[in-house]
């Protein structure tokens, strides 16, 4: 009875360690595992970029394939492991991004989830623009821009000139004027902003010079002690010169006081050599006092400065008169000569007291032959 009882037992011991410790064929455990536990997964930019950072999570799941619901191809989904997420750029608009979970057991959970993309309006729009006669250069920036489209206000149903973030556009006006420039700052999606910038597009300053143009410049600087130089109403409108405005030189101090006027436009003597001014004198006193015209800084230096010089006496007082310079006889000026400069100066044979507060009145510079 020992001995059989002995191999019994020794029996039973074999067939226990057969099967190692803790494992069966019990899976009954994977039925637990759950993917359907899915939080809300999407972090959206703010800057206007359309990205969209996808972090899928579930309890007990292997991996996810997410299906952006934009794109196609390799691009249109991806793998991600668990804890792990993806990025996609998205246009503005609605999409459907669905997220397949598979878990521990085998089985896939497919998630639908709504995604609206919406990008912010521009913010703190900067337009710098740099004007040079008719023409006008734009540049801008903004906040959250995807690009800009300019409208230069001088056309009926402007279609706009598109602008990129960093670059420049250009624009000619046919007709001097006031004009408004408006930036729109481009989002990318449906939202913009937009700023207005008012400008004034000037003639260029040269012969003629009349003075009545409100789109013209008229510069004339001066030298000298108490020298003046303004536009001012005509205070004769009458005979000869009817324009509306005129320019009032009033005398300094010194015999080489007087005004100077750089020019957008030389004076170009192969046009012609005569230049032509209409002048008034309100004081009798002054006939026979001289206007220089004197014109400067040539192009390419030929002839230097005070060669180019002619005085012409008034000959009368109350009226308007016509003043001739005629350039011709001077033969150190070159055919062709362009200056860029005209000076003014009143009786520049008389010093100090002897010529200070005269004032005389000057219209209408033109160039003939």
């Amino acid at each position: 009875m020992k001995f059989i009882y002995s191999i019994a037992f020794l029996l039973l011991v074999a067939i226990s360690c057969t099967q190692k410790d803790g494992i069966d064929k019990d899976l009954a455990f994977l039925n637990t595992v759950s993917s359907a536990n899915l939080s809300k997964i999407f972090d959206l930019s703010t800057d206007n970029s359309g990205n969209v950072k996808i972090s899928p999570l579930g309890e007990g799941v292997s991996a996810f394939e997410v299906a952006f619901g934009h794109g196609t191809g390799s691009g249109a989904s991806a793998v991600v492991k668990p804890g792990a997420s993806v990025t996609h750029s998205y246009p503005e608009g609605s999409y459907t991004v669905s997220v397949k979970a598979s878990d521990l057991a085998g089985k896939e959970t497919t998630t639908t989830y709504p995604l609206k993309v919406t990008y912010r309006a521009p913010e703190k729009i900067a337009v710098t623009l740099n004007q040079t006669a008719h023409n006008v250069k734009v540049k801008a920036s903004a906040d959250y821009a995807h690009g800009f489209t300019v409208y230069f206000g001088d056309a009926v149903n402007e279609a706009g000139t598109a602008l990129a973030t960093g670059a420049e556009v250009s624009h000619d006006y046919v007709n001097a004027g006031n004009y408004d420039v408006r930036v729109v700052a481009l989002s990318g999606g449906a939202a913009t902003s937009d700023k207005t910038v008012s400008i004034t597009v000037t003639d260029p300053f040269g012969l003629p010079i009349t003075f009545d143009n409100a789109f013209v410049s008229y510069f004339f600087g001066t030298f000298g002690g108490g020298q003046a130089f303004a536009t001012v109403d005509n205070p004769n409108a009458t005979g000869i010169n009817t324009s509306a405005k005129v320019g009032k030189l009033t005398r300094g101090w010194e015999g080489w006081s007087g005004t100077y006027s750089p020019l957008n436009t030389p004076i170009d003597f192969s046009l012609g050599k005569v230049i032509k001014v209409l002048g008034y004198n309100p004081d009798p006193a002054l006939i026979g006092k001289k206007l220089n015209i004197e014109l400067e800084w040539a192009v390419g230096g030929t002839p230097s400065n005070g060669v180019a010089v002619l005085k012409i006496p008034f000959a009368t007082s109350g009226a308007w008169e016509e003043l001739v310079f005629d350039y011709s006889g001077i033969s150190a000026i070159p055919a062709g000569a362009k200056f860029t400069q005209l000076v003014l100066r009143f009786n520049d044979a008389a010093d100090g007291a002897d010529g200070i507060g005269q004032v005389i009145y000057v219209d209408n510079f033109r160039l003939t032959n």
